[in-house]
């Protein structure tokens, strides 16, 4: 289901061991994987990173590799074990959570079943689009296909109130792309022109594999489709617009949309999904709506009905027999990714099963996997970084003392939460047919969209469950909720050796201690700082405040705009900024963290010739040691707000007086600025 992007501030890519280590064997800092002929002065992800980047090849199912994708597929082989041995052991009784999820991954693995299902599970609801013959067809349908899949046109959805944070509401978005961003289909350089191109050759050819339809009639029904979805871009708005979270909110009445919409019945589309009784929705791109009507009264029927074939077949091919799979992946995988393999169909199921089931298999991974002395450790540190972030506030010299007590108030109100939920996710509703010649994988999936979705209903009109989680215990990652004012840290991004409680602090405070500080940082960031302690969008600044805040983002903006990972490819510094004043508060508050630490516990002597300040250095830089594919490089350029991971170990350093002390960083070094452009912000 689409959320708004801001509930899920602060990816992070860490490194992991070997499925046999353990915390006591692994090394805090690998010493081999560093390449001390540079100069850290220089480049300082390459010294830390050199000769592991020059070791490592990236696995053919994978656009980039990295410390992250490493944490990750251990995570899925202790999962995958977890998972086999609740399925093998019987203990599970059938219509407990984790029987189900067993059961939900099972099904999924039967690659003979999905063989000789082949398309057939999706021809009913081509059928239901091919039955369509005017608007109040097509609202029945996309009522329909919003339970079960997701919209074609606009996403609806249920979301806590910006402005009053204490009630749920619902959502309508801009949605309906096939392509991952709005700026594939209108920008107007070569690269961007072949996309397009290849793109709709591959819609061509899923035309014919999964409609049946001839090479002919599939080409004309792909320019159908690349023609709606380019009208659907040009009124969307760009990623950096969404960053713009007031420009989001657009509280209207069921009456004000079918102004803007007026030929679709809005109340019934909503009363067909089970959304009674509501009469306000927040709108997010209220243009994207009125174009929406456009296509609907100006677009001939036949041709919107292809389209929502399309939005039937690109929904699901994930689910359906090899070929379509394999059509999929070479697209969306090797085209845009530059993986020149598929991942193996166990890796593609435990996905989708723990995107659906996640907390069913969170427990029995936390069970395995969680000893409680980490979240001990954990908490300890987020001790120490929330006073490193109080003291930073208070020395400020660009803001007045009266917003440094708002944003005080903020920092002492957060919410932590590590290692998984106290009160679990309840599945006695999810349906999972586990035999029988009505079970297959699609089914099951879209049951599972089906549960998910009436799942958001149930929550309208009921407190906020500020308990409830929104990743698994075995996601590698971490995140800040501006509407609860909550870190979060899943038990899988809490181990060795980005978090190892064997290893000295400088190490810790380096890795799993910056992202602490990171998550507390997007409480500060762009969005997060539109949001008060209770998690309402509402000003706590005051107007000079702001205004200097602006300008130090627009400092950082530039810094990490003028990085040009490919010829001709810039980050966009707007799109990437909240990560970035992330990364920079997150690894300034670390560091001023563990000097407390050290003044409490005793500063040890060197270790391997390194001070715990230049240690603490060369963890974070460790933390982001990655290899791209270069279609993998464009695309997140393209799309994601999280800059490319040698940005995110050198971009924040060469603002940072301290690593400079650290490493005798001096004028004519590259990873020398002048201080006049030193960005400091948090």
């Amino acid at each position: 289901m689409k959320k708004i992007a801001l509930l899920v501030l602060g990816a992070t890519f860490f490194a992991c061991a070997p499925k046999e280590s353990t915390t006591e064997e692994m090394p805090a800092i690998v010493l081999d994987n560093m390449d001390t002929t540079i100069n850290p002065a220089d480049d300082f992800f390459s010294y830390v990173n050199g000769n592991w980047v020059k070791k490592t090849e990236i696995p053919g199912d994978q656009g980039r590799w990295g410390s992250f994708n490493e944490l990750r597929e251990y995570s899925n082989d202790v999962v995958m074990d977890v998972i086999t041995k609740a399925a093998e052991s019987g203990k599970y009784a059938e219509g407990t959570d984790q029987k189900k999820a067993a059961d939900f991954f099972s099904v999924g693995m039967d690659s003979l079943l999905a063989e000789s299902a082949g398309t057939k599970p999706i021809q009913k609801y081509l059928s239901m689009v091919e039955d369509i013959k005017n608007e109040d067809d097509l609202q029945k349908f996309m009522s329909y296909q919003q339970i079960y899949w997701g919209g074609a046109f606009f996403d609806f959805f249920v979301l806590q109130d910006l402005m009053q944070s204490d009630i749920m509401t619902t959502y309508l978005s801009q949605g309906g792309l096939g392509l991952p961003d709005r700026d594939y289909y209108t920008k107007t350089d070569s690269k961007s022109k072949e996309t397009r191109e290849k793109y709709e050759a591959f819609v061509a050819k899923m035309f014919e594999l999964v409609a049946g339809v001839d090479a002919e009639k599939a080409a004309q029904n792909a320019t159908i489709v690349m023609d709606i979805e380019t009208q659907l871009a040009e009124a969307s708005m760009t990623n950096v617009e969404q960053r713009n979270i007031p420009a989001l909110y657009n509280k209207m009445s069921v009456a004000e949309i079918a102004e803007l919409a007026p030929s679709f019945n809005w109340n019934q589309y909503l009363s067909d999904m089970g959304a009674n009784g509501i009469d306000t929705l927040i709108v997010m791109q209220p243009k994207f709506i009125q174009e929406f009507e456009k296509i609907v009264t100006t677009v001939p029927t036949e041709d919107w009905k292809t389209y929502l074939e399309w939005t039937v077949i690109n929904g699901n091919a994930n689910y359906l027999n090899h070929e379509v799979v394999q059509t999929n992946f070479d697209f969306y995988g090797k085209e845009l990714s530059g993986t020149t393999e598929m991942r193996p169909r166990w890796k593609r199921v435990l996905g989708t099963t723990n995107r659906f089931m996640g907390e069913a298999i969170g427990k029995l991974y936390v069970d395995e996997t969680f000893p409680p002395e980490a979240k001990e450790k954990a908490l300890e540190m987020v001790g120490y970084l929330k006073k490193a972030y109080e003291k930073r506030i208070n020395e400020l010299d660009w803001m007045t003392d009266s917003t440094k007590e708002q944003a005080i108030a903020k920092l002492n109100t957060y919410m932590v939460k590590i290692g998984y939920p106290d009160k679990w996710k309840d599945y006695s509703k999810l349906e999972v047919k586990s035999g029988g010649e009505d079970a297959s994988y699609i089914d099951n999936v879209l049951l599972a969209y089906k549960f998910q979705f009436e799942e958001q209903l149930d929550k309208l009109g009921k407190p906020v469950d500020k308990t409830e989680w929104g990743m698994n215990p075995q996601t590698v990652n971490a995140y800040y909720n501006p509407l609860q004012n909550e870190i979060v840290f899943p038990a899988a991004i809490l181990q060795p050796p980005f978090y190892n409680y064997k290893a000295d602090a400088a190490v810790n405070f380096g890795g799993i201690g910056a992202v602490i500080g990171h998550e507390i940082s997007h409480g500060f960031d762009d969005q997060g700082a539109r949001f008060d302690p209770d998690g309402n969008m509402k000003n706590w600044w005051s107007e000079e405040d702001l205004e200097n805040f602006k300008a130090r983002n627009g400092k950082l903006i530039d810094q990490f705009a003028a990085f040009e990972p490919l010829d001709s490819v810039h980050v966009n510094g707007e799109l990437t900024l909240g990560e970035n004043i992330g990364d920079l508060g997150g690894i300034n508050a670390a560091y001023d963290a563990l000097e407390m630490y050290l003044n409490d516990h005793g500063r040890p002597a060197n270790i391997d010739g390194f001070t715990p300040e230049q240690r603490f250095f060369i963890s974070w830089a460790t933390v982001w040691r990655t290899k791209y594919r270069d279609e993998f490089l464009r695309t997140q350029v393209n799309t994601d707000p999280h800059s490319p991971a040698m940005y995110r170990a050198n971009g924040p350093l060469q603002n940072l007086t301290t690593f400079y002390e650290a490493f005798n960083v001096k004028p004519g070094n590259g990873m020398y600025r002048e201080d006049s452009v030193r960005v400091k912000i948090w």
